[in-house]
Formats: structure tokens, C-alpha cells, sequence
């Protein structure tokens, strides 16, 4: 895709949709690789999306036809933010209105009440110009990745001067090695792979950051049609279970909670990895008792009318972490104010995400083809927590899945407590250093503060899972205090 500059929004001629007419390359070919560019007519098609606009314009704002500076880029998506919210959104209204008055008139009647060069001048201030504005960021299609979705679609990226362009990847350990090979600048990740780049398990060590959580919840536990008869997981023993990577909170909360009920997970069950989009067809074909999976899957069993939600994790553990944003130390390091950028964009996406009264909006928006491609009802009995079970029953639980992007060091230190006890990392652990230096929660402290958020005065707090109390202060000891596990002394 090309730049040529980011669409006028004082202009009532410039729309900044996509559209079947509009002049950007990828609609003009109809080569839609990226997200962002599918104008699928049996789907959702983001022409008919209101908050949608592109840095691909259709030349008013750039006569020339060149590339617009970072600094001019950035001017620019901040006018376009300040009228798009304006006029909610609506590029209709901003159209007609812009049309009715002239371009001018509307700008100095815009500047009358707002002071668009003091906000300009306050936001490049704290931030400094990207050094880079285009990026790739891979996510994989499950509703924990909602905030790195939807920023796309929503104008997020756009609103602090970058070019994202979010490619669907097949699974997580493709996402890992894609951001090893640098060929993604930045990637959704399950929040204990950051931890595990870093110490090399699994993968060559490299020093990786999380600055962002994406969700907490949003997991759950689905068993095939033919266990409804088993609700107690003691009946489980023989079971095949799927998880959609062993650096995940799915694997260590399916451990925890089997173990809680007396099963070893490496000798009384099997556990697959199998990426989450694989689950349902699993499911269908038998080669899966159950698995405890991110959504949409779940919801798209109980759609399918093939499994049942046994549990939502929510209720193992209330609040767990479960999806974030990472990005390898030397990208940050490097490109600080991309880093920067690129933050806010994903927290200002969170925080808009943890609204309830934005999950059916952000549901269309993530539903199309280039991103979660399934069908809008299934992700919003997701993001909305009022859903049909697969037992006879329709639940109402709003917190299903919540967005909060605060990295606990906490957190971190306790998903270290698993990938000791269950043997994916072995000898002296110093918790606490390791979490604190990738999860970066300084970062995400200043960018809340930045946008108007609040943000926890601490990094630590104790948690309570089925029961059992952690306290961070005592990993190893945490550890030992459980009668299974590999890693138990």
C-alpha cells in the first residue's frame, strides 16, 4: 500500500473511507492481503464503517502527490481525530458540513473552540516524531487481540501518526518467530511469551518487553457434546485436551485446575497444542475431548452446537491476565518515540475496548473476513457476556472478557511459579527481576497517566486462585506447596 498522504478532514470532497471508489491501491487491484483493505460484499465491509478512515487519501490533502512528513503525518492525524470526534464519527455529517460551510470556515470554527496548534504542539512535545510511521503488527484472530484489531479499523494507529497494517498470523509460534526475524515490528502475544523469549525457553533468548496486558479473563473450558454427563473433571482421566501454545495462560490454568481436582496433566490427560482456529474442527472430528481455548472458539463450539462452556476461566482465577501487546527491547530502544506511539495507540484502544457500551460497535468492526472472519453474534455473546452456554441456559456475565492494559509485575512473577512447577524452566529463578524487566509497567503507568487514566500505585498485589492464596513475596515456596507438579521440591 501506498502513501500518498492522509485524507483532508476540512475538506467536504476528501472521504476518508474506504469505498468501491476510492483511490487506494489495494481497492483499486482488489489485492486485499492486509487487514484493513477487504471489501468483501458477503461480509462486513468497512466502506459502510463510520469510524474507518486510511492514510491512503485521495490526494486533497498532498498535491503534490509526495509523501507527507512524520511531523505533517502526525498534524494531520490529529485534525482528522479532533473532527472525526466531532462529528462522531460520521462521515456523512462531516462531509455535508464541510461542504455547506467551506473548508475554512469549518477549521477556524473548529479552532474558535479548540486550540489545534497548542494540542498539536502538547502531544509532540510529550511524544517526539515517530522515527518510524509504517509498521507491520501480527495478531492472531481470537477476541483478546480486540485492542490491536480494532485500533486499525478505529483510527487508533492513525491518531498518534502511524501506518499499521495488522496481519492475521495461523498461530503463536509463527507470531514468536516472525517477531524474532523482525519481520513484525511489534505482535500480540500470550503474556507469558515475552517471559519465555527472554529467559530462551523455547526459543533463542532475546531480550522481548510487554508493556501492554490486552485482556484478563476470556478463556474458558469447552468439553465435546458427548461429556455432558462429566462435569467433574475426576471423569476426566484419559482425557485429549487443546491449548494454543505451551507458553500460554490456557496451558498453566487447564494445569492448575486438573491439579486442583487430584489430575496429573502429564500423566492423567494429554494436552495438545492446536491453534485456536483448529479447535472447533478438532472438537468436531474427535481428536479432542475438550480444550480450554481463547474466544471465539468456545462460543463458536456452542454456535455449532458440538461442545458446551464447562467453565469460563474467570471463575478459576477472576481477573487473570491473558493477552499482550510485546515488542522486542531493541525495537523500543531504538525507535522510542515509534515505541511511544505505538503504545498509546494500543492502551487508548484498551481503554476504549473496556467500555461495555462499545463491545457491539468493536463487535462488527473485528467481525470481516481480514480479521476475526467470524460471524458477528458469536463475538458479541463474547464481548458483551450475555451468551448461550450449550447447556439450556443463556448467562449474563459482562466481564467475560475485560480489557485492562496494566502489566502487574505480580502477574508475571506468578506465570514464572508455573513454568517452574510444571518443568518448562528449571534451577534458581530470580522472579521478581525477570518480571520486572519485561514486563514493563512504568511505561504503561506513564501512557494511562498521559491519556487520563488512572493507573495502580503498586506492581504487586496477591491473588486468590480456587481457593489458594499467592503471595509474590514467596514464589518458590509457592511453588513447593503444591502435591503436583515436575518442578516441585
Amino acid at each position: 500500500m501506498s502513501i500518498k498522504s492522509l485524507g483532508d478532514p476540512f475538506s467536504g470532497e476528501s472521504d476518508l473511507r474506504h469505498s468501491k471508489s476510492c483511490g487506494c491501491e489495494a481497492c483499486a487491484t482488489g489485492k486485499h492481503h492486509h487487514a484493513g483493505h477487504d471489501h468483501h460484499e458477503d461480509t462486513y465491509d468497512l466502506a459502510s464503517m463510520p469510524a474507518h478512515s486510511d492514510m491512503v487519501a485521495d490526494g486533497a490533502a498532498s498535491p503534490s502527490g509526495k509523501l507527507a512528513s512524520s511531523e505533517e503525518m502526525l498534524d494531520r492525524a490529529i485534525e482528522s481525530a479532533v473532527v472525526r470526534s466531532v462529528f462522531g464519527h460520521n462521515e456523512i455529517s462531516r462531509r455535508s458540513f464541510a461542504k455547506m460551510v467551506g473548508s475554512g470556515t469549518m477549521m477556524a470554527a473548529l479552532a474558535s473552540v479548540l486550540p489545534l496548534d497548542k494540542v498539536k504542539a502538547a502531544i509532540l512535545d510529550d511524544l517526539g516524531t515517530p522515527e518510524k510511521t509504517k509498521l507491520n503488527i501480527g495478531f492472531v484472530p481470537i477476541t483478546c487481540a480486540t485492542p490491536i484489531i480494532m485500533a486499525q479499523p478505529m483510527g487508533f494507529y492513525e491518531k498518534y501518526g502511524l501506518d499499521v497494517d495488522v496481519i492475521k498470523t495461523a498461530g503463536w509460534a509463527v507470531a514468536r518467530d516472525k517477531s524474532l526475524n523482525n519481520e513484525y515490528d511489534a505482535s500480540h502475544m500470550l503474556t507469558p511469551m515475552p517471559l519465555a523469549i527472554t529467559m530462551g525457553a523455547g526459543s533463542t533468548a532475546t531480550p522481548f518487553l510487554m508493556p501492554a496486558v490486552e485482556n484478563i479473563n476470556g478463556q474458558a473450558i469447552v468439553l465435546h457434546n458427548d461429556h455432558l454427563d462429566k462435569r467433574d473433571p475426576k471423569q476426566w482421566k484419559g482425557f485429549k485436551f487443546g491449548v494454543p501454545f505451551e507458553y500460554s495462560m490456557h496451558n498453566f490454568l487447564l494445569r492448575y485446575y486438573v491439579a486442583e481436582h487430584g489430575l496429573d496433566p502429564d500423566k492423567d490427560i494429554q494436552i495438545r497444542v492446536v491453534p485456536p482456529p483448529e479447535m472447533v474442527a478438532n472438537l468436531r472430528a474427535g481428536n479432542l475431548d475438550g480444550y480450554l481455548s481463547p474466544d471465539p472458539f468456545n462460543q463458536r463450539a456452542v454456535w455449532e452446537k458440538i461442545g458446551f462452556i464447562h467453565t469460563l476461566t474467570k471463575d478459576i482465577w477472576e481477573g487473570h491476565p491473558c493477552c499482550a501487546f510485546a515488542c522486542s527491547k531493541a525495537f523500543a530502544d531504538e525507535m522510542p518515540n515509534t515505541y511511544g506511539a505505538l503504545l498509546k495507540s494500543i492502551v487508548d484502544a484498551t481503554q476504549y475496548a473496556s467500555k461495555p457500551e462499545n463491545r457491539k460497535e468493536i463487535s462488527a468492526a473485528i467481525a470481516p473476513t481480514n480479521y476475526l472472519n467470524q460471524p458477528v453474534p458469536v463475538i458479541e455473546q463474547v464481548l458483551t457476556g450475555r451468551y448461550a452456554d450449550g447447556l439450556g441456559e443463556v448467562k449474563n456475565v459482562p466481564d467475560r472478557i475485560d480489557f485492562d492494559p496494566f502489566p502487574w509485575h505480580s502477574m508475571g512473577v506468578w506465570i514464572l511459579t508455573q513454568m517452574k512447577r510444571w518443568g518448562y524452566i528449571d534451577g534458581d529463578v530470580d522472579y521478581k527481576k525477570i518480571a520486572e524487566e519485561v514486563y514493563v509497567a512504568s511505561d504503561c503507568a506513564k501512557i494511562m497517566k498521559d491519556l487520563g487514566y488512572e493507573a495502580p500505585d503498586s506492581t504487586y498485589q496477591k491473588y486468590t486462585i480456587m481457593g489458594k492464596v499467592f503471595d509474590p513475596d514467596q514464589p518458590e515456596a509457592y511453588v513447593n506447596s503444591f502435591p503436583i507438579g515436575k518442578g516441585v521440591s
